[in-house]
């Protein structure tokens, strides 16, 4: 079943039981809050996709075994109330958290609290071909076979019903990060096996359940999604009782619906709204540094792209001093990696990217690539903090590229499709990017660049290079921090020379939000939490 079908499906389950809850009108009346957001999640779990669409929704439904503070780096109980590691960095050993409840609806009714045999669940999926979950919805989970996750773990096994221990076949220092991410959400393993009783595995992945803040209560693919609280959650109730996604890909409509009340809060306004966003007394702009990168990838799996001197040639052509101001309307700095500058891992010793049409020229002419070179650049067709107008971006490169004699295309389609073909690598470049899930450098390189993230798909260049791989490995294998930042300025400039991605910008984020909604939390990574969301009465 393809993930479009399923959705179809997902919509059509919840009208047929009758999942209909309030109004927007009854919604605002009762304290609840509607976010109008740009696009349909592609799933409910964030395990089988890596858009901010779907971890923006899914943070609502789950909980991590921990968290990470996104300014200092410290990880911070959740699911595990404290862990333990060996000596040897292979063995992680973690106490979970009593008491806490997962979500109780009209198809589940829960036996238990959480305990170890979720987190083995969860995670078994994921490493073990055998588990019954496997293969199921597609039985891809991009983000962790991007990072070779089934090659680190070697098992997970429950302690007690309060302890579970992973086994690491190598250490991996960035291991407990990983386990922090959103896309490491905890899943009920006696939901699963009820579902598997009755044949209806898909379902564990269209009609979550989960222990966070938040449960859904209906979806209709590209117009809503409405959760309510869980009253049982082990931190306490959320303050408002319901939440609403509007669904709302033009940001436009959505700086609209913002004004009139229709929504509380817009996700991504454009650079070119600010203005209008700072002149309204009603509404208040907040501005976010978060860790990110839009970047433009050459599929190197298809000549001319195959060539290192033609991707320089390329990145030449890149004039992102007008880009920051025609698209970021200088709301972001120019990229020299695709590791922001305040990472700890920056090699602050990076030249800045020049524009040269005639440099390009000449290594084109070197490449035996110049008259009659046709290429597409595929633009992402939604918003995103890192990017917030791909198209306008394409347009930009195709008339510089034009100068080259390059006759570029630029192709865009509805986001589903678009993701579809991308994973196909159907492309010959892409202009897109990446909000970092947590503050380990290693989330800008193995998830976007390692041979195993080509092989899942997520490496949007299809670029595998083993000495890139090696030095990867090596910054894992060890927890000497100078070592690793050393490795990490050998990644940089490697990728700097061999160029399978053209590093463009890193943006601020920007959140515009009614003066009388509060407690709205977005981190540097790229998340958005609800939990403590408040509401007055205007």
């Amino acid at each position: 079943m393809s993930r479009t079908q399923w959705l179809f499906w997902a919509s059509l389950w919840f009208s047929l039981t009758g999942c209909s809850f309030l109004s927007k009108d009854e919604t605002h009346a009762q304290q609840g809050i509607i976010y109008c957001s740009e696009g349909s999640p592609e799933s409910f779990n964030p395990q089988l996709a890596t858009s901010g669409t779907v971890t923006a929704v899914s943070h609502q439904i789950y909980n991590r075994l921990l968290e990470q503070d996104p300014v200092t780096g410290v990880f911070i109980p959740s699911l595990a109330t404290s862990w333990t590691v060996n000596d040897a960095s292979t063995k992680y050993r973690f106490k979970l958290r009593h008491n806490v409840s997962f979500h109780q609806t009209d198809f589940f009714q829960p036996t238990r609290d959480f305990n170890a045999d979720d987190v083995v669940f969860t995670f078994k999926r994921i490493i073990d071909i055998y588990h019954p979950y496997r293969f199921v919805n597609g039985g891809i989970y991009p983000y962790f076979q991007s990072i070779g996750f089934t090659h680190v773990v070697k098992s997970v096994q429950k302690v007690a019903d309060d302890e579970v221990e992973f086994l690491l076949h190598t250490p991996d220092s960035s291991f407990l990060s990983t386990l922090s991410t959103d896309f490491a959400a905890i899943l009920s393993e006696e939901y699963g096996a009820q579902l598997e009783l009755v044949g209806k595995h898909e379902s564990i992945d269209n009609q979550p359940i989960g222990t966070g803040p938040f449960q859904l209560t209906e979806f209709q693919y590209d117009s809503l999604i409405r959760f309510q609280a869980h009253k049982k959650y082990w931190q306490g109730p959320p303050s408002i009782d319901h939440l609403v996604f509007d669904i709302t890909s033009h940001n436009a409509s959505r700086l609209g619906k913002l004004i009139t009340g229709e929504c509380d809060l817009i996700a991504f306004p454009s650079a070119a709204e600010l203005e209008l966003i700072n002149d309204r007394p009603e509404i208040r702009l907040e501005k976010n540094t978060t860790l990110n990168v839009s970047y433009w990838a050459f599929n190197t799996k298809k000549p001319p792209f195959d060539n290192p001197k033609v991707r320089q040639a390329l990145a030449l052509a890149v004039n992102r001093d007008s880009i920051l101001q025609s698209v970021y309307f200088g709301h972001a700095t120019l990229a020299k990696s695709i590791l922001p500058p305040v990472s700890w891992a920056f090699d602050q010793s990076l030249k800045k990217p020049e524009f040269n049409l005639e440099k390009a020229a000449q290594l084109l002419k070197e490449s035996d690539v110049h008259e009659g070179f046709e290429m597409d650049i595929w633009a992402i067709p939604v918003s995103r903090p890192y990017n917030p107008n791909a198209t306008k971006m394409a347009e930009l490169l195709q008339a510089d590229l034009a100068q080259l004699g390059i006759k570029a295309n630029i192709i865009s389609m509805e986001w589903a499709t678009f993701r579809k073909h991308l994973n196909a690598g159907e492309h010959d470049s892409v202009l897109i990017g990446w909000s970092a899930d947590n503050a380990d450098p290693d989330n800008f390189f193995r998830p976007l660049l390692s041979c195993t993230a080509s092989y899942s798909g997520q490496n949007r260049a299809q670029w595998c290079d083993p000495d890139f791989d090696r030095l990867l490995q090596e910054a894992l294998t060890t927890t000497d921090v100078a070592r690793r930042i050393a490795m990490y300025h050998q990644l940089q400039q490697l990728l700097q020379h061999e160029n399978p991605v053209t590093p463009i910008a890193h943006s601020l984020r920007y959140q515009a939000t009614r003066t009388n909604v509060s407690g709205v939390e977005v981190n540097q990574f790229g998340g958005i939490s609800f939990y403590r969301a408040k509401k007055v009465a205007l």
